[in-house]
C-alpha cells in the first residue's frame, strides 16, 4: 500500500446561495484590502460585482484584476504583481474558471515571494509565506480550487509552466452551484468531461494512495450519474451542485496523486490546435483507457518503474478501471462524450494524420506520463494517437 501524507489544508463551503457568505469568510481570514482575480466573463456576468459588494459590506478595500484571458501568461502575471504591489494587499481571492484560480495562485507566488514566475516552476520553491486565498470556481471543470498549483503559459515556448507550493492552497472554497448556471453549454460540456479524466486518470496513477481513491471513486459517481443531466436540464441545480462537487473531489484526487498519459497526450493539443481541455480528453481518454487495459496481458514493468520498490504493475489499471465502473468502461467513455456533441476521433478535429509523430514526441516528454500504470514514452503516445484517429 503506498504511503501518504494527507493534510487537508482547505475549508469548503458548498451549497446554493454560498456565494453571499464571501464577506464572511474574508473577514474570518482577516482580510481587509483584498485582490480580486476575475476573468472578464466574471465581469460581464456580474459576479465580479457581486463578490466586490459582499467584501465592502464587510468593510473591505477591494482591487479587482481582470487583464488575463483563457490561458494567463507569464506576462499577465507580472502585470498583476505590478498592479498590486503598491495596494497593501492581506488577501486574495480568485473567481471564475480554472484559468481564474491559477491565475489567483500564480499572483500570489510573485506578490508574496517576489521574482518571477517561472521562479516557481516545479514545486516548493516559495520560501516565504503566501497569502490568504478563496477561492470561488464557476465551472466544474479543473478543480484547481482543490490543487496547490497552477498552470501558467511560457508565451515563447508555449510551454505551461507547472508552479506549485503546499502553501499555494486556498484557505477557503466556495462550491456554490448557482454560479455554474452562467456557463455556455460548450463550457459546461467540455469543463464537465475535463472532470470525468481527472477522476479516471487519478485512480490508475501509480502515485495514487488509499486517500486519493476514495476522492477519485467519489468523484466519478458524482460525475457519471450526473454529467447526462446536466447536459439535459443546465438548471437542474442538483445536477449542477453534484458536477461541481465532483469536479472538486476529482482535483483533490489529483492533488493527493497525479495524471497519468491521456494528460500527457493532451497536453500537445491544447498547445497547437487551440483544443480545450475537456476536448482533447473526450478524444485520449477511452483510448487511453484501452491501451492500459491490453497491459494486463504484459509481464510486470522492471522493479523500480517510477520510483516504486515493486514495481508497476500493468495488470492494476484493468482492476481498478473494471472496480469503478461495472460495464463496458471504454464504451462509457464514449458514450458521455458523445452526449455532449464532443468530437471522440482525432480527424474530427481536426488534427492532419502527418502531425502525429511530432505530437507523440511531445507528449511523450510530458511529466504526467511517468505516472501512468504501463510504461509510457512517445513510441506509445503515438500508438494512442492512431488508436484515436
Amino acid at each position: 500500500m503506498t504511503p501518504f501524507d494527507f493534510r487537508p489544508r482547505t475549508r469548503i463551503l458548498f451549497g446554493p446561495g454560498e456565494f453571499a457568505r464571501l464577506g464572511e469568510v474574508a473577514r474570518e481570514l482577516g482580510g481587509t484590502h483584498c485582490l480580486l482575480v476575475a476573468d472578464p466573463g466574471m465581469v460581464e456576468a456580474g459576479y465580479a460585482k457581486e463578490a466586490t459588494r459582499a467584501l465592502r459590506a464587510r468593510r473591505m478595500e477591494v482591487f479587482a484584476f481582470h487583464d488575463f484571458d483563457a490561458e494567463p501568461t507569464a506576462a499577465m502575471i507580472d502585470a498583476a504583481r505590478v498592479f498590486a504591489e503598491p495596494l497593501g494587499v492581506n488577501l486574495i481571492v480568485g473567481l471564475g474558471g480554472g484559468s481564474s484560480l491559477d491565475c489567483a495562485k500564480a499572483i500570489n507566488f510573485v506578490l508574496s515571494n517576489g521574482g518571477l514566475i517561472r521562479d516557481y516552476w516545479g514545486y516548493g520553491k516559495a520560501t516565504r509565506p503566501l497569502l490568504p486565498m478563496i477561492g470561488i470556481p464557476t465551472t466544474a471543470g479543473t478543480g484547481s480550487e482543490a490543487q496547490s498549483g497552477a498552470l501558467i503559459l511560457d508565451p515563447d515556448t508555449r510551454v505551461k509552466m507547472a508552479c506549485g507550493d503546499p502553501k499555494a492552497a486556498f484557505r477557503a472554497v466556495i462550491l456554490d452551484p448557482k454560479l455554474t448556471l452562467s456557463q455556455p453549454a460548450a463550457l459546461s460540456a467540455a469543463s464537465g468531461y475535463d472532470a470525468i479524466s481527472h477522476a479516471v486518470e487519478s485512480l490508475v496513477s501509480t502515485r495514487r494512495t488509499p486517500v486519493s481513491e476514495c476522492f477519485s471513486r467519489e468523484a466519478w459517481r458524482l460525475l457519471n450519474a450526473n454529467y447526462e443531466r446536466m447536459l439535459r436540464a443546465p438548471e437542474d441545480l442538483d445536477a449542477r451542485g453534484a458536477m461541481l462537487l465532483g469536479a472538486h473531489f476529482a482535483g483533490l484526487a489529483v492533488e493527493n496523486s497525479t495524471l497519468a498519459a491521456a494528460q500527457a497526450c493532451a497536453a500537445p493539443l491544447t498547445a497547437h490546435y487551440n483544443i480545450r481541455r475537456g476536448a482533447a480528453m473526450a478524444l485520449l481518454l477511452a483510448p487511453v483507457v484501452a491501451w492500459n487495459i491490453a497491459s494486463a496481458a504484459l509481464p510486470p514493468a522492471p522493479s523500480g518503474y517510477d520510483g516504486r520498490e515493486d514495481g508497476a504493475r500493468p495488470c492494476d489499471a484493468a482492476v481498478q478501471y473494471r472496480d469503478l465502473y461495472a460495464g463496458d468502461l471504454i464504451k462509457r467513455l464514449r458514450e458521455l462524450a458523445r452526449s455532449a456533441d464532443l468530437p471522440v476521433l482525432l480527424r474530427e478535429v481536426p488534427v492532419p494524420e502527418e502531425a502525429l509523430p511530432r505530437l507523440a514526441e511531445e507528449a511523450g516528454s510530458q511529466w504526467a506520463g511517468r505516472f501512468n500504470p504501463r510504461p509510457f514514452n512517445a513510441a506509445a503516445a503515438l500508438e494512442i494517437y492512431k488508436s484515436a484517429y
